[in-house]
């Protein structure tokens, strides 16, 4: 007598062409964009087709294409390995020591307040516009983000290493090698990664603004001559290097750091006992500008090169009375304020939409990605030749700044959410917008507002940026370029301490706002 049957095996099949999502925008875009160019409905001056951008990737990729890039790559190099020597060197050195962290962090942390852009007027006063600047232009970016990680790195691991090295009996060069290195190099290579980010960002901003040579250069000679067949071309090339950039730094840190470690890791600040403690931060500013004054003072270098701190001041405190710089404030912060309510709706909205629909993130997601990888500045001779100069240009590259940080934060909140509260939705039968009201947004708030923070720290400095490389409009960008252009330091720093309270204010709100947002969270 035959057995009972076995139950037939139920498969389940995934669709066969599923691979196709990713390319599906992308290939519907360079469809329009071919059907644009055949149909003549742009001038070829002010969207070349793909075939002449295809014909002038050959041209240039034969010429002079990758010699640009190679300078570009050089200066590169120099200024990550001016910087990260600089930042290892003093970050070891305040996270060994308790003492030079009171001492030295609060000074370097106010410095680095001020970002990259706005220190590049003063760097042309003082280096010229050769390489010099924009080897310093590396360092500044690069040194801020090297320091923190790798201070926090060092400090963090202290604790348990001198206990460890106790017990072994270690000299303290071995201690250095088996304990301390291995414990702050995650710390460092996630700085590492963040400068490698910002470096080459500053690089094309410092290109763009000042240079003969390398792939901003390139960028802004076909801009000038309105062949944005060739800026397609550079935009494309500095995406596919950024990328390779982050991959292969990934791919490093992944062999590199073989041993369990957390991914991030954030700076607190020791605990200060005692009013000496209290004051030990004020002494090195206070130091710095006393000998600032006093080497003025005494003539021993000209006020032609380097103006007092009295005097930098008198013009801020003159400026601020007769309105100059509130002006030029309000000016900045109404195009920071359009710009990130224009860019991070739209974040929002995609990282919502996406992170809600994996099949609308597998369509959109790979898109998204590769234009992130882009450079914020190589799209500013792309924005200028379609928007001109005005105040769309700028509203739009500062939306464009603000849009990815908010994006990415708000998918991967709502794509992290738990899987419970689609069974929650359902046993509570919340349609979709009370789902996404009571239940997505509430859940995803810690990182949304951590993306709205960055977006507004990006806004801002997409502002200082827009009114770098499209003058008028008033400003305090255009500000410091005129006085730049006449020599005047004063107003250059006056410009510049602004620029910097203007940046850690915009800061302690956003911090403020995603504290306040998420205080549920605590309770």
């Amino acid at each position: 007598m035959a057995g009972p049957a076995k139950p037939r095996r139920i498969q389940r099949t995934r669709p066969r062409l599923g691979w196709l999502l990713p390319w599906i925008v992308p290939g519907a875009l360079l469809g329009l964009w071919w059907l644009a160019g055949e149909r003549h409905w742009m001038s070829e001056q002010v969207l070349p087709p793909p075939s002449l951008v295809w014909q002038s990737l050959v041209e240039f990729g034969g010429g002079e294409l990758w010699p640009q890039l190679g300078i570009s790559l050089q200066r590169l190099a120099l200024g990550l390995l001016g910087g990260v020597a600089a930042g290892v060197v003093l970050g070891a050195a305040l996270g060994a020591s308790a003492r030079l962290e009171r001492l030295v962090y609060p000074t370097f942390a106010g410095l680095a307040q001020v970002p990259t852009l706005a220190w590049i007027p003063l760097f042309m006063l003082f280096f010229g516009i050769g390489e010099l600047l924009k080897l310093m232009v590396m360092i500044k970016a690069v040194i801020v983000p090297v320091t923190l990680h790798t201070l926090v790195g060092v400090r963090d691991a202290q604790p348990r290493l001198r206990e460890a090295a106790a017990v072994l009996r270690l000299p303290w060069y071995l201690r250095l090698w088996r304990l301390t290195l291995p414990a702050a190099l995650p710390a460092f290579m996630t700085g590492l990664r963040i400068a490698l980010g910002t470096a080459w960002a500053s690089l094309l901003a410092v290109e763009l603004l000042a240079s003969s040579e390398g792939i901003g250069y390139l960028m802004v000679w076909a801009r000038q001559l309105f062949m944005l067949d060739v800026v397609f071309v550079c935009i494309l090339v500095i995406g596919v290097v950024g990328l390779l950039l982050d991959r292969g730094l990934a791919w490093f840190d992944r062999r590199l750091l073989f041993w369990p470690h957390p991914p991030t890791a954030a700076f607190q600040r020791r605990p200060v006992n005692g009013i000496a403690q209290r004051l030990e931060p004020w002494l090195l500013p206070l130091a710095l500008l006393v000998l600032w004054q006093g080497v003025l003072s005494l003539g021993w270098i000209d006020s032609q090169i380097l103006v007092a701190p009295s005097q930098v001041l008198h013009t801020t405190v003159q400026g601020l009375a007769n309105g100059n710089l509130p002006l030029a404030l309000g000016q900045s912060l109404g195009r920071t304020l359009g710009g990130l309510l224009l860019g991070g709706s739209l974040g929002l909205l995609a990282g919502l939409l996406l992170g809600l629909a994996r099949p609308t993130e597998r369509l959109f997601g790979p898109t998204l990605g590769a234009l992130r990888q882009v450079a914020i500045f190589a799209w500013v001779p792309l924005i200028t030749a379609w928007f001109g100069l005005g105040e769309l240009a700028k509203l739009v590259f500062i939306a464009f700044a603000a849009f990815f940080p908010l994006f990415v934060a708000t998918q991967s909140g709502v794509a992290g959410l738990s899987p419970q509260l689609d069974e929650a939705a359902r046993v509570l039968r919340l349609g979709r917008l009370q789902r996404l009201w009571l239940l997505v947004l509430p859940g995803a708030a810690p990182a949304i507002f951590a993306g709205l923070r960055l977006a507004m720290i990006y806004a801002w400095l997409g502002t200082i940026g827009a009114e770098y490389f499209m003058p008028g409009g008033g400003g305090i960008g255009n500000l410091m370029i005129a006085a730049q252009q006449v020599f005047q330091l004063d107003r250059i720093m006056a410009a510049m301490l602004l620029i910097g309270l203007t940046g850690a204010l915009i800061n302690v709100l956003g911090q403020a706002l995603e504290a306040r947002a998420t205080r549920w969270r605590s309770q």
